[in-house]
């Protein structure tokens, strides 16, 4: 499955696969300020692709959650989690890291992929869909194999 691909929107689903209307994510205070920071910058720097304006859509629902009481299964940033493609059975794992921090060889996705928006601050048993030019992609998260916040490492 090629992980580039352009995100149109999406609707998060319980473990039932039934639509969980104006489901808000979970981003941590620390994750928050920096994504917020990249934003900035990013608009300073003149930068302001459908990539930026779909992060700073996420960042405008989200609740902001203490790094000490976020739930550990919650995706935050630097997280590794298994997540599974519900159309064609596929599983994989990545990381979901700044964009400094990406490469593909090494399954790190910047948050600024579609994919990496996309589950940010979802939870292990939700469902993301988002428009793809094929049609609709249905990614669940299956398991958070590593969050920072839950190892203790809460400045990653």
């Amino acid at each position: 499955m090629k992980l580039v691909m352009k995100w149109f929107c999406r609707t998060p689903k319980n473990r039932k696969g039934e639509t969980m209307k104006n489901k808000g994510i979970q981003i941590t205070d620390y994750d928050f300020e920096r994504l917020r920071e990249l934003l900035r910058t990013s608009k300073l720097a003149g930068e302001s692709d459908d990539a930026f304006l779909k992060l700073e859509k996420e960042l405008e629902r989200a609740e902001v959650v203490s790094s000490r009481k976020i739930s550990a299964d919650v995706v935050t940033m630097n997280s590794i989690v298994r997540i599974k493609d519900l159309d064609t059975n596929e599983e994989m794992i990545l990381q979901l890291v700044f964009p400094s921090d990406s490469n593909l060889d090494e399954r790190k996705i910047s948050i600024l992929a579609p994919v990496g928006t996309a589950i940010l601050g979802y939870k292990v048993g939700d469902i993301v869909e988002w428009q793809v030019p094929a049609g609709i992609r249905r990614l669940r998260i299956e398991e958070v194999l590593y969050q920072p916040e839950a190892a203790g490492d809460f400045l990653l």
